[in-house]
């Protein structure tokens, strides 16, 4: 299993979260981003910085995940295309995408976009919180720890 994460949009506190599961776990983690991004030096961490542009990270990561992999995002399209390709996806507040709620997530994310087009405020989502975060973990290390067991066997 490798770690894939949408860069970009990701609060540095999962960031944190994350480098330290990685080189503890000394699973392979690839941060996409179209910028460049400072991370701790481990031979798990790596950056890939793409072109600027609409979902070119979101296609890059979808490029190049196999199956197994896990993608951190908070983008609904592009966790519906990992779980596609047979990958998994945890947005940073711990919610795991599958392939039972993805397409009600979808659905929700367009009816949203539908409104906002309309003109509605629907506002943001909240600041991440201490739940929040400690979801993220327990899924992550849950996550791994399946991953580590599944490959030893």
């Amino acid at each position: 299993m490798k770690i894939w994460v949408d860069a970009d949009a990701c609060p540095i506190v999962i960031k944190d979260i994350l480098y330290r599961a990685a080189h503890r776990a000394k699973i392979d983690m690839v941060l996409v981003a179209n910028q460049l991004l400072r991370v701790p030096p481990s031979p798990y961490i790596k950056t890939l910085k793409v072109d600027s542009g609409f979902d070119v990270a979101d296609d890059e990561i979808v490029l190049r995940l196999e199956a197994g992999d896990l993608i951190i995002t908070s983008d609904i399209p592009l966790a519906a295309e990992v779980i596609e390709k047979g990958g998994q996806a945890l947005s940073p507040r711990g919610e795991l995408h599958t392939t039972e709620n993805i397409k009600a997530r979808l659905n929700i994310r367009d009816f949203m976009d539908t409104m906002r087009a309309s003109g509605a405020h629907t506002g943001g989502p909240p600041p991440l919180n201490k739940a929040d975060r400690q979801n993220f973990a327990n899924h992550l290390d849950t996550i791994i720890a399946h991953s580590i067991r599944h490959h030893k066997a």
